[in-house]
């Protein structure tokens, strides 16, 4: 009987040592991502994926950077089960859409539905960085074709203190869901927030969590502490963060950012529904 209940125990020790845990986070940069073949870059572009859908990653269907040089163009593509937002980093070119061309600049964001074919091309002189986020709608949603392009410039948003956030840390509200009030423009499905974030020197925006909403946010320039996980104590975890990192956080996961006192830090961010089932 001993013997028996002996190598229970020790059956069970190994299946606790062998059993994987989720991570609370997941932590990558633009420079270290490698290029890799997409839909969008068929040829004579570049696009470096930082996060996608498996995993713990489940509403996120990508979230990437795309580059083109002076002449390049991208595909076009077309997704009829997910919605997609540009964000436009550095650069000048155009975005094609439902087969009309519209000028790109650096700030613009762009709220692109599911079913209208899209890409970007290069045609002058300037190359164009943009990032491409991409969320999958559930089967319950009829997706929303706007006539128009929905696009604005980040120059276009106030800058304001929200909710309890702590006023060293002020937003620009850029993109919401189809019901916001508050945001430039009023799109997603699955999307609910699209950001940025400015830090005064010292500031931050207070570690916090949410319990609907996957979070991506990506350091634009500046220097600082991310904010990513907590143990069993609420200890935050803190790690140095430059330009071009970028963490996401699922599900109830601890955020956020410390400044450093050497000036201004700019983050990027963006929530999304997790897609809970039944």
């Amino acid at each position: 009987m001993r013997i028996c209940i002996l190598a229970l125990l020790m059956a069970a020790l190994a299946w606790t040592a062998e059993r994987p845990v989720d991570p609370t986070y997941l932590k990558t940069s633009i420079q270290d991502a490698k290029p890799a073949a997409d839909d969008l870059c068929a040829r004579d572009c570049e696009y470096k994926p930082l996060f996608r859908q498996g995993g713990v990653v489940r509403g996120v269907a990508r979230y990437g950077v795309l580059r083109l040089t002076a002449g390049q163009s991208s595909a076009i593509v077309d997704y009829p089960r997910e919605e997609q937002v540009y964000y436009v980093m550095e650069g000048a070119g155009q975005v094609v859409y439902g087969g009309e061309r519209h000028s790109i600049q650096k700030g613009d964001f762009l709220y692109l539905p599911a079913g209208v074919p899209h890409g970007v091309t290069a045609p002058g002189q300037d190359a164009v960085q943009v990032v491409v986020m991409g969320f999958l709608l559930p089967k319950s949603v009829e997706p929303r074709r706007p006539e128009k392009l929905l696009k604005a410039n980040l120059s276009e948003v106030k800058k304001q203190v929200v909710g309890n956030h702590p006023p060293s840390t002020l937003y620009q509200l850029m993109m919401g869901d189809w019901n916001s009030t508050r945001d430039r423009l009023a799109s997603g499905h699955v999307l609910t927030s699209l950001f940025v974030m400015e830090f005064a020197p010292g500031g931050t925006n207070f570690p916090h969590h949410h319990d609907r909403e996957e979070e991506i946010y990506l350091l634009l320039d500046g220097e600082g502490d991310m904010v990513a996980g907590s143990g069993m104590d609420g200890v935050e975890g803190r790690f140095p963060a430059k330009p071009g990192d970028a963490y996401f956080y699922r599900l109830n996961a601890t955020v956020g950012f410390y400044n450093s006192m050497k000036g201004q830090a700019h983050i990027l961010a963006i929530r999304s529904l997790y897609p809970f089932t039944r």
